[in-house]
Formats: C-alpha cells, sequence, structure tokens
C-alpha cells in the first residue's frame, strides 16, 4: 500500500497537459513544454524554421491548450517546410500535417479562445485552412477543397477573407470542369453569394493595401463566372424565374440577377425584365428607367413603353449631359416610330441641355433630309436640305470629332438643294432667307 501511495503521485506529477487537459502538463512535462515553447518561438522570430519544427511539435502533441501560438506558428512553421521539401512526398505530408494543426484547433478553440485576448471564430480557421489546403497540398482533391470552402463560407457570409471567397469561386469553377452539368446549380448559387459577400467584405477594409488585393479578387470572380462556361440565357431563365418572383421585394437580389444576366447578354430573357422592373418600382433611378426604356426598344420593339421609361430616365436625372443623352436616344426610338414631330422636340432639348453633342445636330440633320416635305412646291420642299446642311455645318462646329462624318453627309445631301432657276421662279435668289414651313419651322439662307 505505501508502494502505491509513493508510485501513484509520481505518475499523476508527470501527466502530460494532452492527458489531463492541462495547459502544459505537470512535473517534468510542464517544464519540458515550457522550454519548447521558448525555444521554438526564438527560432520563428529568426526565422530559423527548420530549427523550430521539433520543438514546437512536441509542445503541439503534448500540451494542446499551452497558447493559441501553438496553431499560428505552427501554419508559419509548416509552410516553409512544404516549400522547402525535397520532393513530393515530403511535400504532402507536411500538407497533411498541416491540416492537422486546423483540425487540432477547431477541437480545441474553445478552451484556446478563453487564454487570449482576441477570440477567432471557428469559420474563421475553417476559412484559413481551406486557403492553406489548396495553397500548400500538391495534390488538391477538388471535391474535398469544395466542400472545405463551401462550408467556410456558410459560416463566415458576409464577415469571410476576400481570399476565401476568390478560393470558392476558383475551386467552384475546376468542380464545374470536372462534374459538368450536375455542378452547374451550384456554381451559379457560388457566384452569387461570393459577388455579394464581397462587397460587405470591400465595405470593412480600410486598409489600402488590402482593399487593392480585395477588389481584384472581386474581379476575378466575375471573371470565373464568366468564363466558367456554366451560365447560358437559357439556363439562367430556369434558375431565376421563379425566384425573382419570390424575391420580388429583395432589391439586394434583384439587382444581382440584373448584374448576372446583363453581364452574361441575357437581357432578353424574361427574368430580366421582370428583375429589373421590380428593382425599378423598389427604387426607380435614371439609370434603371433607362436600361428598361432600352430593352423594351430593342428587346420588344414596344416603343411607346420604352418612351414612357426614358420620360421616366429624363425627369430623373439631375447631370445636364447625361440628360442630353436620354433626350437623344428617345428621339432615335420617336424616329424608328416616324414620330419626326416628337423626335424634333426631343433633339431640340438634347441640344439644350448640351449644345456641344455633334451627334445630336447630324440626327437632327438626317431627320430633316428624310421628311424633307413640308408643302405642295417642290423647289420649297428642296430649300429644306439648306437646313439639313446648317444643321451639320454646325455639327462640325461644336464637336470636331464628327466633322469626317459630317462632311460625308454635307456631300451627299448638297446634291438635294434646289436649282436657283426654279427658285428664281418663286421670286427667290441666292442670299434670300426662306423660312422652312411646316414640321420642320426653321428658316435658312439659299446658297
Amino acid at each position: 500500500m505505501l508502494l502505491v501511495a509513493v508510485i501513484a503521485p509520481v505518475a499523476a506529477f508527470a501527466q502530460k497537459g494532452v492527458e489531463d487537459g492541462s495547459r502544459y502538463g505537470h512535473g517534468e512535462d510542464s517544464i519540458r513544454c515550457l522550454q519548447n515553447i521558448s525555444l521554438y518561438t526564438e527560432y520563428v522570430k529568426t526565422g530559423n524554421y527548420a530549427d523550430a519544427y521539433t520543438p514546437w511539435k512536441n509542445v503541439f502533441t503534448d500540451s494542446p491548450l499551452a497558447q493559441s501560438g501553438t496553431y499560428t506558428n505552427g501554419a508559419k512553421i509548416l509552410h516553409w517546410m512544404i516549400a522547402n521539401a525535397k520532393d513530393g512526398a515530403e511535400q504532402l505530408a507536411y500538407s497533411e500535417e498541416l491540416q492537422a494543426v486546423y483540425e487540432q484547433r477547431i477541437k480545441y478553440l474553445d478552451q484556446l479562445n478563453r487564454i487570449v485576448k482576441t477570440p477567432v471564430s471557428e469559420a474563421e480557421v475553417r476559412g484559413t485552412q481551406a486557403h492553406d489546403y489548396i495553397s500548400y497540398n500538391p495534390k488538391v482533391d477538388v471535391d474535398k477543397a469544395y466542400s472545405m470552402l463551401r462550408k467556410a463560407v456558410d459560416m463566415s457570409k458576409g464577415e469571410s477573407a476576400y481570399y476565401v471567397l476568390g478560393d470558392l469561386m476558383k475551386i467552384s469553377n475546376q468542380k464545374f470542369k470536372k462534374d459538368g452539368e450536375a455542378h452547374r446549380d451550384a456554381l451559379l448559387q457560388d457566384y452569387l453569394d461570393c459577388s455579394n459577400y464581397i462587397n460587405s467584405v470591400i465595405a470593412g477594409i480600410s486598409d489600402e493595401k488590402v482593399l487593392e488585393q480585395a477588389r481584384g479578387t472581386k474581379d476575378n470572380i466575375d471573371a470565373y463566372f464568366v468564363n466558367s462556361g456554366a451560365a447560358d440565357c437559357e439556363s439562367l431563365q430556369q434558375i431565376y424565374a421563379d425566384k425573382v418572383e419570390e424575391n420580388k421585394d429583395n432589391l439586394e437580389y434583384l439587382h444581382k440577377v440584373v448584374s448576372v444576366m446583363g453581364m452574361l447578354k441575357c437581357t432578353s430573357s424574361d427574368a430580366y425584365f421582370a428583375a429589373a422592373e421590380y428593382a425599378h418600382a423598389i427604387s426607380p433611378s435614371s439609370e434603371t428607367a433607362k436600361s428598361l426604356g432600352l430593352l423594351y426598344a430593342r428587346k420588344r420593339n414596344d416603343y411607346d413603353k420604352a418612351l414612357e421609361y426614358f420620360d421616366q430616365a429624363i425627369g430623373l436625372e439631375e447631370d445636364a449631359f447625361k440628360k442630353a443623352d436620354l433626350y437623344y436616344t428617345a428621339a432615335v426610338i420617336l424616329n424608328q416610330q416616324n414620330k419626326h414631330t416628337q423626335a424634333k422636340s426631343y433633339l431640340q432639348k438634347s441640344i439644350q441641355a448640351n449644345p456641344n453633342s455633334g451627334d445630336t445636330y447630324i440626327l437632327l440633320a438626317q431627320l430633316y433630309a428624310g421628311n424633307h416635305k413640308w408643302c405642295d412646291e417642290t423647289a420649297l420642299n428642296q430649300c429644306t436640305f439648306y437646313v439639313v446642311l446648317d444643321k451639320l455645318q454646325m455639327a462640325k462646329k461644336v464637336d470636331p470629332s464628327v466633322a469626317d462624318r459630317a462632311n460625308e453627309l454635307i456631300r451627299t445631301y448638297s446634291e438635294y438643294t434646289p436649282k436657283i432657276e426654279d427658285l428664281f421662279m418663286l421670286n427667290i435668289k441666292k442670299g434670300d432667307q426662306v423660312e422652312v414651313k411646316g414640321w420642320i419651322n426653321e428658316v435658312t439662307t439659299v446658297r
């Protein structure tokens, strides 16, 4: 009994932290643990990761609750060991050990968070684990990587690390190439999530360098999706048709549908129209009204509906140059409907908003030329082409960039002006002013 009494305390005295849940263990084990922590920490500070490995591994194995630094420093050490491994087999062994570091950290995360000033979430650890898996494993299993990344993003959502969102789209793209149609819907959902969450992530970044990297990742997310080949208009229509109705009051979702389908040129789809109109109804803007106007004009040939939206856009727009462009585009639509008087009115308003638009003067000239008859007298009708030439000359004057096009039209339309002898019979001579009446209602000079 005395022998047992002596042996038992000694056994307890020598327990390791992994055996009894203590931070450092007991007795000689605790002393050895603290020595190893001190030793590998100094090595890490000086970048001597090779010598840091063994004492770190002892702490990791024997005292998993010793400190949170066991895991952050362990990742640094193993990153170096992988990068400097002598062959692929050694790289793989170290990368698997790196994954074990993350798994053990997750296992003891609650206890470790109690001994640090700034706790970390499981989602954060899993995100970093997934990133390191695809970054340091020489034989990445796409299915495993996807599962890891999807779980991390589902847990973190808009608080994900920007690079984890980029990783998910990269791996999801690879999985689509491997699995084909079976992964199409998942890839689309991954894009919706990642492109949505990255905006929240970017909004919370203050460091300019990190912000630049995050914005680059945002561009990459779009590129992975566009280049995947997964999204054709028919499949997007099938996916979004019902979901747009379900989310008709969700402006964020509607904007995403419009963005995705617009980027892939699916603007003729019913789902795109529905999403655009619901979004405009919730938050009307000049831009959304303009988009809907163009949609109805170009995709459905519904010019009356198009003009309604352009009038809304004009009313909502405060920038003079943008307002001028809206008047101009509306005039194009009216011209296609042969509504010349209205088209003229919109072009004149466009010129008032932006007097230096050569394109507007050219379109007005072409409008007059195409509808030059305003009376029963042929020579007077031909005087309309003097007005046409006036507008083309003005186009060159206010906007030299259109000079070549204007000059070509001047050469063409000059052939249609009236002969002087015909005007003489009407008591009109060169240099006289002529009033071109009717819907045109302009004064010009006989050349």
